[in-house]
């Protein structure tokens, strides 16, 4: 998030680059863009403004690492008019970019420990920004483990890379709610992965980021394994709007979602109902 409130970062577009776009579902694809005048310079879990001029703009999380500074990614799925008109987008394209805004993932209290990360469906996009900054810096972290739950196998996100994140001495556990019979791995629901991990309360952080039904009863079930609520952190990042807490779309009982988080220690929203 820009230091200086105000800034030209907080209220006016940069143009960029619409590098590449990989499709990776019937929804979402994957766009990749440069900016001509600067690293993006966020970190995981932050997020930016995308607009299109005579369109609008909407809020996406950033699905890359800025240990990989050749651009970044977005994961954007046809949810409206701005999205479905940037799908409709080629390469060479222009797009606006305001940010990064917002407080992400605590790098730092996530280092020494043992990390679980628990990503439901669209979920694994802001994810894949940590997941890749621990594959570059695998010996700053110790056991990592990715839980990953979609509604069917034509839904999962970035399966082409789940290889390559084992391959960094990473546990990949993957489900999903209905699958055909062709798919060999987990069926049911999320939070049956959980059971099947090692959980050291003390020296374990999980961060979470799902459909919002997923967190209550992933938060249960991290709470049998002792999971105090000061090690777990959530992405609350569906709720914004405009990244600046101006339109009041994200606010919870005073707390603005894109000034304050999208990821928030559990400890600091636990009474607050409406958060979940």
């Amino acid at each position: 998030m820009s230091d200086a409130a105000g800034s030209a970062v907080d209220y006016l577009p940069e143009l960029s680059t619409l590098a590449a776009v990989r499709p990776l579902t019937a929804a979402e694809s994957l766009f990749h863009l440069d900016m001509p005048h600067r690293a993006l310079g966020h970190h995981p879990g932050q997020f930016v403004q995308v607009s299109l001029p005579g369109i609008g703009e909407a809020p996406i999380s950033i699905a890359s690492s800025p240990t990989r500074p050749a651009g970044f990614d977005l994961c954007i799925r046809r949810a409206g008019n701005v999205t479905e008109a940037i799908h409709r987008l080629k390469p060479g394209a222009k797009i606006g970019i305001r940010g990064p805004f917002g407080r992400g993932v605590p790098i730092d209290d996530c280092m020494g420990r043992n990390v679980v990360i628990i990503a439901g469906g669209l979920g694994l996009a802001p994810l894949r920004s940590l997941i890749q900054y621990i594959t570059d810096h695998r010996s700053r972290f110790k056991a990592v483990t990715i839980l990953i739950g979609a509604r069917t196998p034509e839904t999962l996100l970035f399966p082409d890379e789940y290889g390559a994140w084992r391959s960094r001495d990473i546990k990949v556990e993957v489900t999903v709610d209905v699958s055909k019979e062709t798919w060999l791995g987990h069926v049911g629901v999320i939070t049956n992965l959980i059971s099947r991990i090692d959980v050291d309360p003390d020296t374990t952080v999980s961060i979470v980021c799902g459909p919002p039904i997923m967190y209550r009863f992933v938060l249960r079930k991290l709470a049998r394994r002792n999971l105090q609520n000061d090690h777990i952190y959530l992405s609350l990042e569906r709720r914004m709007k405009c990244g600046m807490g101006k339109c009041g779309h994200c606010q919870i009982n005073g707390l603005y979602v894109c000034l304050e988080g999208p990821v928030f220690r559990y400890d600091r929203i636990a009474h607050l109902p409406e958060a979940l």
